[in-house]
């Protein structure tokens, strides 16, 4: 079978050939009979347009690149599928990079990677979202790029979400149940996530009128290996804490691991809470109380203000979603306040 050619969508949808283009580019002007008569017939020829001929027509690559320097598999996962979903909408493809933000030619790979696959724009996770002399690059080079949760999104485009109050009403929650010893795992400080989601740890302990202790902030790195090893360190603790806030869902895990190790019943005697809700939330026993962060839409979102500025047909800007609290089995109230609630006999 001889493969279906754009002329054969034209012909099939009593159109011209310019006409099939501005449909399948989503141009606007078109009236919606004439586009539905045009995408009836590309899915009736099943076709599928040469992204080298549509690089000619456009002068673009139809392509996006995604870079990432982040140790939770979770998290990038559903980043990806996002952007993915985003890319089929519009008939790009996706470029996935894993990069070291810190070293030193940094800047100079990703410029390669440039040169190489000369995307249409980039999307930027954190931390590499924050990268001064990064962004200051794409800038003069005038490459369209979208940020997922940047820590200055002013004159940025993307996505972000109120991490700080988030995390201050996870603290909350913990409050409410009688916790009184509230640890907290940071996340990695290069990322404005863990400087944020410290920042409503000690909202939360303020409002709910608690006292911070040193020795109850550990830091991590946003992976399942520093929450394992974070916990060892709170449950050695002469008086260990009764709850755990993670700054992250891999982080919560390695914490539900660790206290599993030491005997320790979660959360009959310690409750432990996360960040993101990401697959391995519900993946865990038992599975995990955290703040659900749409991080899949994010990646949506980012890559469709993204394809509006690379296509500069419609205002490209910083989109705000919301978070909400899911409340599982890893949170229970403090074991003193069970004590006080139980009935004399």
């Amino acid at each position: 079978m001889s493969r279906v050619t754009i002329n054969d969508v034209a012909r099939a949808s009593d159109t011209s050939k310019k006409t099939v283009s501005r449909v399948l580019n989503n141009e606007p002007n078109v009236r919606d009979s004439v586009r539905e008569r045009v995408l009836a017939a590309v899915a009736e020829l099943h076709y599928r347009p040469l992204t080298s001929a549509r690089s000619l027509a456009t002068n673009r690559s139809f392509s996006i690149g995604l870079l990432y320097d982040n140790l939770s598999p979770s998290y990038i996962m559903e980043v990806q599928a996002g952007v993915l979903e985003a890319c089929e909408a519009r008939q790009y493809s996706m470029m996935v990079q894993p990069l070291v933000s810190t070293a030193p030619d940094f800047v100079e790979r990703v410029e390669g990677i440039l040169s190489r696959h000369q995307p249409d724009g980039l999307i930027l996770t954190p931390p590499i979202t924050d990268h001064a002399k990064l962004l200051k690059y794409l800038r003069e080079s005038e490459l369209p790029f979208a940020s997922i949760a940047p820590r200055q999104p002013k004159d940025c485009i993307g996505v972000m979400l109120h991490e700080r109050e988030a995390a201050a009403e996870m603290v909350a929650h913990l409050a409410s149940l009688g916790h009184r010893r509230i640890a907290h795992i940071l996340g990695d400080p290069k990322h404005g996530a863990g400087i944020w989601r410290l920042a409503g740890y000690r909202d939360g302990m303020k409002r709910a009128g608690l006292k911070e202790d040193p020795a109850y902030m550990v830091q991590g790195q946003f992976s399942f290996e520093s929450g394992v090893a974070a916990t060892r360190h709170l449950l050695a603790l002469k008086r260990r804490p009764t709850a755990i806030f993670a700054a992250d869902d891999d982080m919560a895990v390695g914490a539900i691991w660790a206290a599993a190790e030491a005997g320790v019943s979660v959360p009959g005697e310690i409750s432990i809470c996360g960040f993101d809700d990401t697959t391995i939330a519900t993946q865990v026993w038992p599975p995990l109380t955290t703040v659900h962060q749409p991080v899949r839409e994010m990646g949506k979102r980012a890559t469709e203000e993204l394809l509006l500025r690379v296509s500069g047909k419609g205002e490209a800007r910083m989109v705000e979603v919301g978070y909400e609290m899911r409340m599982r089995a890893s949170t229970a109230p403090a074991p003193e306040s069970r004590a006080i609630l139980q009935p004399r006999h």
